[in-house]
């Protein structure tokens, strides 16, 4: 993948990636600090901060940050995830250094004014009220707290009504103080651009950072529990979630070929068994989903309410079954799925960023493709069958479920179904 490092002084890593055959540039900054890192008094904040970073810095206002990327006609934007956030930006390829200053600029010396504070407090509560009305967000809202429950895991990235409500300026520039730090941060430019131009303008921008310290994150125990909530919906939307193996595990290849198998695509054993052969639902997907200490293996599935017994019993016998039976060609096939993934996100600068930074984060490295083809290549029909056998019968499974429940089977009984 040809990626160079260069480390600051204070910690802070500058990774590129030369594709001179493009005529843009992706860039930005991705942060090992996100809604795992918050207290419980304060859920809500990263992504509230993530927002008012937009609203004004000692230089720009909020209008001039997006006039001034839109006119040369780049595009700005930022995320919070639970244990990252990232600001990224993407231009022409002249015009980074434009884009990597107001990257900074709202990094470094956002303003966090209380009258903008206060409008956008307006707009994060509609992001959350809005959440409430989609079932398919909602449910996995719930799908995280009946898997962590207390932990932070456990809570929503959004944070709750009520704390956003009273959510301070101070609050902010405390979790801000205390995450924010040199060695958690990864500054990251994708296509054509050259490494020491770009590591002598992160310098500039980002080298008086303090160094700081990694995160003090405790490990969460899977809970393992029920959570639901009853609407007036003409369907039943469930998630089914058991723990898995986290993302520095060497089994986290198994695991996403065993998700791939269950329910990666339409030849999956859920999409041909629940919706091709007996047309219990319309949507239905396996996911796997991996943090630095713990991890998820998880079903979704939408269906009426009077399907919802035998979407449940089909999906239970389903899984059990990669416990007693999985062949070569789904192994081959699941693996080809996912080589074909990585080889297409590496040909998107925004998506090669993206992957480089986390990857170093996670690792502080970035793996050749070749190196992740071949672990991809390692898995195993025993090994995926053992790592199954694992998953389905060494925990009960944590159940969401959104939409009418009156049909819906109780916690105890599914769990002996895995027993």
């Amino acid at each position: 993948m040809s990626v160079e490092i260069s480390k600051l002084p204070n910690g802070l890593h500058v990774l590129t990636h030369n594709m001179p055959h493009l005529e843009s540039v992706a860039l930005g900054i991705w942060i090992k600090a996100g809604a795992r890192d918050e207290n419980p008094e304060e859920n809500g904040v990263a992504h509230f901060l993530e927002h008012m970073a937009f609203k004004g810095t000692k230089r720009r206002s909020a209008q001039d940050i997006a006039e001034e990327i839109e006119s040369a006609g780049g595009e700005i934007n930022a995320a919070t995830g639970m244990e990252t956030t990232t600001y990224y930006a993407r231009t022409l390829k002249a015009d980074w250094p434009l884009a990597l200053d107001i990257l900074a600029d709202i990094f470094t010396e956002s303003t966090l004014d209380a009258d903008e504070l206060d409008r956008e407090r307006d707009v994060i509560l509609q992001e959350i009220a809005a959440s409430k009305d989609q079932p398919d967000d909602l449910v996995f809202d719930l799908a995280q707290a009946a898997s962590y429950g207390d932990h932070p895991l456990g809570r929503s990235i959004l944070g709750t009504s009520e704390l956003v409500q009273n959510m301070t300026r101070e609050q902010m520039v405390s979790w801000r103080d205390r995450n924010y730090w040199a060695s958690r941060i990864v500054i990251c430019a994708t296509g054509n651009v050259n490494h020491a131009d770009f590591t002598a303008a992160a310098t500039k921008h980002f080298g008086h950072i303090p160094q700081g310290y990694a995160p003090q994150r405790q490990p969460p125990t899977f809970a393992g529990t029920a959570q639901t909530e009853q609407k007036p919906l003409d369907q039943t939307h469930l998630v089914l979630s058991f723990p898995a193996p986290n993302y520095r595990d060497t089994r986290v290849y198994q695991l996403q070929v065993l998700a791939s198998i269950l329910g990666g695509g339409m030849s999956s054993r859920l999409f041909q068994e629940v919706r091709e052969k007996r047309g219990l639902c319309y949507s239905v997907f396996a996911f796997g989903t991996t943090y630095e200490d713990t991890g998820q293996l998880g079903v979704y599935a939408a269906t009426s309410p009077d399907h919802t017994p035998d979407l449940l019993e089909v999906t239970a016998k389903v899984m059990l079954s990669m416990v007693d039976e999985i062949t070569e060609k789904e192994i081959d096939r699941a693996k080809a799925q996912l080589k074909t993934s990585i080889v297409m996100n590496l040909e998107s600068a925004s998506s090669r960023a993206d992957q480089i930074a986390r990857q170093f984060l996670a690792f502080g490295e970035v793996p050749e493709m070749a190196t992740l083809i071949k672990r991809i290549e390692a898995v195993t029909v025993e090994q995926v069958r053992e790592l199954a056998k694992e998953i389905f019968k060494s925990a009960p499974p944590s159940l969401s479920a959104v939409g009418q429940l009156s049909a819906l089977e109780n916690h105890a009984a599914l769990a002996a179904r895995f027993a």
